[in-house]
Parts: structure tokens; sequence; C-alpha cells
């Protein structure tokens, strides 16, 4: 029964360590993705900005602005692989109350590494000939690196590169910092009457240039987009001097503190099951299959016979079972006369003569000293 409960427990503790190397590793990658069901809400705000209002054809300087990104997972279009996430982002003059700009977004991307996919009716304002390429930037790859990622630019309509500069401490997250800089860079034309840019022309056709400066704070457990400082410009210019003839936006959005707040909450959830799944149960599960493993082998093992040591492999017990007896009585026989005094006899006798023995000596087979067996 012994043995058995030793191959038992060796057979768990193996067993335990097995799991304990695959949590991390294989089941880590099968278990923890990105949602299909996502939906969540975050809020940019910017103080002090300039934008051109289209509807009053005037510019609009020293206002709130507000920022809405809006992200709802379809999950009947993902996979086990791929997710689809539909994007709305709204940005709001609290100061006039007035919209300024919107914009919808349909993307589907790899659940693990971020990588947009081209599939599922991706598209930017419904324009699905954009192939979204490149890294998706609302999250990054689950074990974020430091390094450069290349992040899709919905401006621009191609991936731009987000270089890592560093960590920061966001709510007690170790994040890290990623820089998106794009110097200006003409993005297309506008039509628009030459009044509002100082030209006699009944309309001019400018140039349309676009520059920004974005920040994301990413968590490298999780890859979420905790926190975000985005100041973007779009202006026309004077093509023939470059010079700026028309501001049409300038705002530094920075995410606010509740966003931050809900959003690194969101995070710590994800971080702890990713902890439990990657550290917590493969060190328990580990040291548990470590010390089953090791019991099982003691038990296993055949037990120690309480033996003595045994000349040629043979017990005492075997031979002394094999001797006649364990103790002899060897007793000399009597003179059948009394010796006559020795003086007389010659020398040669004397040295013939048997030595001296006592009445009686005790014989232990086995232990006898003795090679001739007497």
């Amino acid at each position: 029964m012994r043995r058995v409960i030793g191959l038992i427990l060796a057979g768990l503790g193996t067993f335990l360590i097995v799991v304990a190397v695959l949590l991390p590793t294989w089941v880590s990658s099968q278990v923890i993705k990105f949602p299909l069901n996502e939906y969540e809400t975050a809020t940019l705000a910017a103080n002090n900005a300039t934008y051109f209002s289209a509807s009053s054809l005037t510019e609009k300087t020293g206002v709130n602005l507000e920022a809405t990104y809006t992200i709802k997972g379809d999950g009947a279009a993902g996979n086990s692989s791929t997710a689809v996430w539909n994007e709305y982002s709204y940005v709001y003059d609290l100061t006039n109350r007035q919209a300024v700009q919107q914009m919808t977004r349909r993307f589907a991307f790899d659940r693990r590494t971020a990588l947009l996919v081209d599939c599922c009716g991706a598209n930017v304002n419904g324009d699905s000939s954009i192939e979204q390429r490149g890294y998706l930037g609302y999250v990054f790859p689950i074990g974020t690196k430091k390094q450069t990622y290349d992040v899709f630019d919905t401006t621009l309509n191609q991936p731009e590169p987000f270089t890592y500069s560093g960590t920061t401490d966001v709510h007690g997250i170790q994040a890290y910092v990623f820089v998106e800089n794009v110097a200006p860079v003409q993005v297309g034309t506008q039509t628009l009457p030459g009044s509002l840019v100082g030209q006699s022309a009944p309309s001019v056709t400018l140039p349309e240039y676009y520059q920004i400066h974005l920040i994301y704070h990413v968590d490298p457990q999780t890859g979420a987009l905790i926190d975000v400082n985005e100041h973007q410009t779009t202006s026309l210019r004077n093509p023939a001097t470059g010079a700026q003839a028309l501001l049409l936006f300038d705002a530094d959005l920075i995410a606010t503190p509740a966003t931050v707040t809900n959003v690194v909450a969101l995070d710590t959830s994800g971080r702890n099951k990713l902890n439990l799944i990657e550290t917590i149960l493969p060190l328990v599960l580990g040291i548990a299959g470590g010390v089953a493993l090791i019991a099982g082998i003691i038990l296993a093992r055949k037990p120690r016979e309480d033996v003595a040591a045994e000349p040629a492999g043979t017990s005492l017990g075997s031979a002394a079972d094999a001797a006649p007896s364990t103790e002899h009585t060897v007793t000399e026989p009597a003179p059948s006369a009394p010796a006559e005094p020795a003086a007389e006899a010659p020398a040669e006798a004397s040295a013939e003569a048997p030595a001296e023995e006592p009445a009686e000596r005790s014989i232990v087979p086995g232990l006898d000293s003795d090679p001739a067996g007497r």
C-alpha cells in the first residue's frame, strides 16, 4: 500500500509541475486575450483651444473642448483570435455649445498582439478602401516591450512610429511611455472663400497641414492604454510662401482624472487575472507538485530491511540452522592407568606429546577463528 500511495503522489506531483509550466506559457496565450464585447468610454479635455467653425465661418479661440471616445465590440463578428470593435469619437465646444468634429471607425485586430487585421468591414468614416495596418494603438500587445511600435494614424491613414521614451507612474502602475511626433505634413486641400484668408479671389484652394504630438501611457503587462495626452494642430497654408493662412484646429487634449481612474480600475482587474495565471498559480502548483513528487519517490522506494551484516551473503540464522549443534562440550577420555613418571622418557617422546588443553571449550559455528574448525 505504501508503494502504491508513493506512485500516486509522484504522478500527481509530476502533473502539477507540468501544469505550473504550461500556465504562464500555453494556457496564458489561450486564455488572456483582448475581449470581444468591449465597451468603454474615455474623455479628454482641452483648455484655451482654437478651431475654425464651419457653421459660422469664424475662428473660435480660448474655448474649452471635450473629446469623447466610445469603443463598442462586435462580438458576433469576432472569433477566438480576432476582435472587431467600433469607435465613435466626438469633439464638442463646451464654451459655445456646438459640435466641432466627429469620426467613426471600425477595425479588426489580433486579440493578443494588437496588430490590425484587414477584414470584417473595417473602415474609417465609412471608407472601406483605406487599409488599416500596423498596431491598433487603443491597446498595445499583451506584454508590451520597450521598443518602437508602428501605430495606425487615422488622419494620415498609415502607420506612424510610436517611440518608447521611458516609464512613468500612473496610479501605482509602472507604465511605458510611447510618443508619436508628426512634423507638419500635407494631408489634403481645402477650398474656401478668399475673403477668409485675406485674398480677393471668390474662392481659393489651399493645402491642409497636419501635425501631432501624441503621448500614450501603456500598461506593459496588459497592453492597456491608461493615459493619453494629444496635442493636435491642423492649418491651411499659403502655397506660395508656406505661411499659415488659417488655423483650423489647435488643442492640447488630456485624459480627464475620472477617465484615468476608471481605466486604471479596469486595467487592475486585468492585471490581477494575468498575475493569477502567470505568477501565483504556477508558483503554488510548482511548490505543491515538487513536494508531492519528493514524497512520492520516498514512499515508493522499497523499505529498508533491518538486517545484520553477513559473510559471503549468508545470514547468521541460516548458518546456525545448518550446524548440528550451536555448542559442543569436548571431554578428554580418562587414562586407564596412572601415568608413569616421565623422567626417564626419551626427549623425542616428550617433544611429540600433545599440548595440554583445557577440559572444556565453547565452539560457535560460523564465528570460530580456527580455520581448521577445531
